[in-house]
């Protein structure tokens, strides 16, 4: 009988039946509350009604139809979409299935537009696990570790990290393009860097939004020196920030954007985004694939865009995710145990330290999983795993974070008494 791997472990016991909204059932019909959204893939919730419907009358129109070979009324109709939603100057698009995929389109359209071998990525981002995608990945070993030599021409640079460092924002942010600067002069000159990778907030890294100052010195020397700055919105766009990219919220001008996960509620579906004149740069051959723009996944991305828009689920996140971080800093701040809350939107991480303030991964895990008991699903991430992350779909109510908060302060009482 064959099994599933071992190496894939559960973060939680739960067996589901069906979804509805913020809720998951689980085969013996109990009800979770679910704050992991699939990593931020069911941005809309579990099964919305219009997402459904669409996905439903496409399949009986046309499942598969191979965008290189035939094209399609569903394909045609979400590029058109995006364009109304895509930043300034971004108007052409590559789709393919999955966050990795995406990267790896960036990776080479970047590297063959500017002709220039180096890619420089930030402490703790996350952009994959393929070889090349794993290779730009520092948010921890365990993505890369074990299949070395890894892709050449990577070069890394830190990314302000205010927590880590025990700094304030401003003195991490200077130190950080001081050393990006440092890392010009040592590691990879300019006119050999083809592209900046970064994230407006670092995902698997512990949930560190990026700051203004940060990234507008990382576009003044991307200006500078005609380096292509990369923002990788596969886990902060479509609303989940409260804007609805993550980097409006620093007002940064990108040369591309990677986007995967809440684009189409749950249908794997990703691509990158560049203006026309760019996009024309990479080479002919170099962008395809099978499933790449599956006709069902691009029906339900346009219903997932319908649903955002019409719902005003991008004010909904910025909302309750306000209420959200006030209500995870309030848990906080009565026990040592959680050193910092931080977060845009609907990205929550609360991060564990220990009394000397190093990393407390034994207690992170404990409340995941104590959460998981009382019916509240949640995720941890950061370098150590020690970072309780919150990321429930754009569509969770008020009464839903009171009800997940309320559950996340006895978790909290009860692993750190």
């Amino acid at each position: 009988m064959a099994q599933l791997s071992p190496l894939l472990k559960q973060a939680t016991p739960v067996v589901v039946d069906r979804g509805e909204g913020v809720y998951l059932y689980d085969v013996d019909g109990r009800r979770h509350l679910d704050f992991t959204a699939g990593i931020g893939v069911t941005s809309t919730g579990h099964c919305h009604p219009r997402v459904v419907r669409a996905a439903q009358e496409q399949i009986g129109k046309l499942i598969h139809g191979q965008y290189t070979t035939v094209m399609h009324q569903p394909l045609l109709e979400l590029t058109e979409r995006l364009g109304d939603v895509l930043p300034p100057g971004l108007d052409s698009l590559f789709f393919a299935n999955s966050g990795s995929e995406a990267v790896e389109a960036a990776l080479r359209l970047t590297r063959q537009a500017t002709g220039r071998p180096n890619i420089v990525v930030f402490q703790g981002g996350f952009h994959g696990r393929t070889v090349a995608a794993a290779s730009l990945t520092t948010s921890g070993t365990r993505f890369s570790a074990g299949f070395s030599p890894l892709m050449s021409g990577v070069h890394v640079a830190p990314f302000p990290y205010a927590f880590h460092y025990g700094w304030d924002e401003r003195t991490a942010t200077e130190f950080a393009l001081k050393e990006l600067d440092y890392l010009f002069a040592t590691m990879t000159a300019p006119n050999e860097t083809a592209a900046f990778f970064v994230e407006p907030m670092l995902g698997e890294g512990g949930y560190v939004p990026a700051n203004r100052e940060f990234l507008a010195g990382l576009r003044e020397r991307a200006d500078e020196h005609g380096i292509l700055l990369v923002l990788d919105e596969i886990q902060t766009g479509f609303g989940r920030t409260g804007r609805f990219w993550g980097h409006e919220h620093f007002d940064v001008r990108p040369d591309i954007v990677l986007i995967a996960k809440g684009l189409a509620s749950g249908f794997p579906l990703s691509g990158i985004a560049a203006s026309k004149d760019l996009m024309a740069k990479a080479w002919p051959g170099s962008q395809g694939g099978t499933y790449g723009g599956n006709a069902v996944a691009c029906a339900a991305a346009a219903a997932t865009l319908d649903v955002i828009q019409e719902e005003g689920l991008v004010e909904n996140a910025a909302a309750r995710g306000r209420q959200l971080l006030e209500g995870a800093r309030a848990v906080a701040g009565k026990t040592a145990a959680i050193g910092d809350v931080r977060g845009l939107g609907l990205l929550v991480g609360s991060e564990f330290t220990t009394p000397d303030g190093k990393p407390d991964n034994p207690t992170a895990q404990a409340a995941q999983k104590a959460a998981a008991e009382r019916g509240l699903l949640l995720l941890t991430c950061g370098a150590y795993m020690n970072v309780v992350r919150m990321i429930p779909p754009l569509v969770v109510s008020a009464e839903q974070v009171d009800e997940a908060l309320d559950i996340w302060a006895e978790v909290v009482a009860s692993v750190t008494s």
